[in-house]
């Protein structure tokens, strides 16, 4: 099963329910890619609850002023049957800048604007703006 797309699904579904916030399992991964979110200001905040098993992570959704889902649309890059990588230099630009790509790179979980000014590259996870 594919971790992000389950993870990317979740979200999508609870912003289109109009819910507050929504409980995924935890992992590394997806704390990464959380964090890329809430610094973009897509998500207001997460946080983690250590259960003695996995442990869970509930995700708050933002919205915009007119109560819209802060994400529109997101999509999924690499998957676990074709894998997407790229050098720094051709890190995709979502919507002319006003989306963002989320990176899996040496240096962790990183969005493209991070990646390109520490000039790294990695496997584009997805895009979404």
């Amino acid at each position: 099963m594919d971790k992000v797309a389950e993870f990317l699904t979740r979200i999508r579904n609870a912003g289109a329910a109009k819910h507050d916030k929504v409980d995924v399992p935890a992992s590394k991964l997806r704390e990464g890619i959380a964090t890329v979110l809430r610094d973009a200001g897509y998500v207001k905040n997460f946080k983690t609850v250590k259960d003695g098993k996995q442990g869970m992570m509930r995700v708050y959704l933002a919205y915009k002023a007119d109560g819209s889902h802060a994400i529109t649309s997101v999509r999924r890059a690499s998957r676990p049957g074709r894998r997407y990588y790229v050098p720094s230099d051709k890190i995709p630009s979502v919507r002319s800048g006003y989306g963002i790509a989320i990176l899996s790179t040496s240096k962790g979980i990183l969005s493209s604007k991070q990646a390109t000014e520490q000039g790294l590259g990695g496997e584009v996870l997805c895009t979404l703006y």
